[in-house]
């Protein structure tokens, strides 16, 4: 049996890591590379940054990141935000990213993530899916630029051409949920784990050791969260520990083992 991942997020702006709710009101919450060194110490599986400014200036900043974060870390990290084009994905590639995450750009050109596959590896091209839930319709929508436009185009349906298009892995969040610490949208999570086999990673209202089970057991095959370890409420081996004793398949350090 697989272990489930248990993921770190770094939002970033301008160099340090933020948090807000629902993509807004973002505080400052710390150093990026103190905050990975501390995560990967605690035994995360892997670590995602993604750049919320998505300006040029904020871009480039991301890349400084991204190599300052690659010095600290030896577990994988994905990193999106202002991927606009599969160059953009080379250059994260050769700063120190393992997998490169596509949203909007995605979505307004679907043919960029055939050509990031075929050039990098389906292992390397991860969906990054902000969905939030249109109750007029009784779905879940697509929405892009951080949650600021709605596409009205359903996110399952979105989904299923991504993978089809060459998504190995989608990471998918929430809108609704996110920083709300009011659980992960299990609805969201069972619609997309039936439409998809490709492994998904639940983001999006994550507060306590119950939900981060819940959205397993709901189909997700990692669990992504950020203001629970940034505030210091959880480590990510406690969370790991939690899970393990609730059953959950987990990869402990070297001195405890999987469980």
């Amino acid at each position: 049996m697989l272990c489930a991942r248990v993921i770190p997020c770094l939002d970033c702006r301008d160099g340090r890591v933020v948090k807000g709710v629902q993509f807004q009101g973002l505080r400052d919450a710390g150093s990026p590379t103190e905050l990975a060194a501390a995560y990967e110490a605690q035994g995360a599986d892997e670590l995602v940054m993604l750049d919320v400014s998505a300006s040029p200036e904020g871009r480039a900043t991301a890349f400084d990141t991204v190599r300052a974060l690659r010095r600290e870390l030896s577990i994988p990290l994905t990193v999106g935000g202002g991927v606009r084009r599969a160059d953009d994905a080379a250059r994260l590639l050769d700063a120190g990213a393992d997998k490169v995450s596509v949203n909007t750009a995605a979505v307004r050109e679907p043919e960029m993530l055939t050509a990031m596959a075929e050039r990098f590896g389906r292992q390397c091209t991860v969906l990054a899916l902000d969905a939030a839930f249109e109750a007029s319709r009784g779905r879940f929508e697509v929405v892009v630029m951080s949650g600021a436009e709605r596409t009205g185009r359903a996110a399952t349906e979105w989904a299923q051409e991504a993978v089809e298009r060459g998504a190995g892995e989608i990471l998918l969040t929430s809108w609704d949920r996110d920083g709300t610490r009011s659980g992960y949208d299990l609805e969201l999570l069972r619609v997309m784990a039936a439409a998809v086999t490709a492994p998904i990673i639940a983001s999006g209202g994550a507060n306590e050791p119950r939900h981060l089970v819940e959205a397993l057991q709901a189909g997700a095959d990692a669990v992504l969260a950020a203001s629970i370890f940034h505030d210091g409420d959880w480590t990510v081996d406690g969370i790991k520990r939690e899970l393990a004793q609730r059953g959950i398949t987990v990869r402990l350090d070297h001195n405890e083992g999987a469980t």
